[in-house]
């Protein structure tokens, strides 16, 4: 007995990828295609602007970023400022001021254990030898 005859297939390239989009639609007026995303990696900038309402973002990019990574992160920040306006406060009073006054060395915070020693319950004094 023989074996069966392969039909013969030519070989398939690869499939060549789609590219990614750079015209996206506006968060704030809703226009389709109305927001061109441009990158200058030599700058590492993004820059993303809606023709039709006006509205630019701008943030930093690598050399592995796309114009959709410039898009998502406009909808983060968007909806950081929406989120962050709808609980009534800003983004100052969500982190805790500096302590006022003149700093203090650590030297010296040292120093001032040492003059008070150790004091309380569990604290053991040294054996001193004369």
């Amino acid at each position: 007995m023989g074996k069966r005859k392969k039909s013969s297939r030519k070989p398939q390239g690869k499939k060549k990828n789609d590219p990614l989009p750079t015209v996206f639609t506006c968060l704030f007026c809703n226009h389709e295609k109305s927001v061109h995303v441009k990158i200058d990696k030599k700058l590492g900038v993004g820059d993303l602007e809606c023709k039709v309402c006006a509205q630019r973002f701008q943030c930093g990019v690598n050399y592995l970023s796309a114009p959709v990574d410039v898009y998502s992160e406009w909808i983060d920040a968007a909806d950081a400022v929406a989120k962050d306006s709808n609980t009534g406060g800003g983004s100052a009073s969500a982190i805790p001021p500096y302590p006022s006054g003149p700093k203090q060395s650590a030297a010296d915070r040292y120093e001032d254990d040492a003059e008070e020693g150790y004091e309380g319950e569990g604290i053991v004094p040294d054996d001193e030898e004369d």
